[in-house]
């Protein structure tokens, strides 16, 4: 294994180390929404998705091809 994979391999096992707290928190938060904050949360992902979406849509449109 190259040195420089090595060193990647370490960075991103030390990233999920100190990621993990979180995430776990993030999970057990979600745990313990009701059903409706869920339905809640999910449609407000969607609704960012579709907003990100229609902008690189329109910023796609705007630009002038090469």
């Amino acid at each position: 294994m190259a040195t420089g994979s090595r060193r990647g391999l370490a960075r991103a096992a030390a990233a999920g180390r100190r990621a993990w707290p979180v995430l776990l928190m993030a999970y057990e938060r979600w745990q313990s929404l009701s059903p409706d904050e869920k339905e809640r949360y999910r449609r407000q992902a969607r609704e960012y998705a579709q907003r990100g979406r229609s902008a690189l849509e329109t910023a796609r449109r705007r630009r002038p091809p090469r």
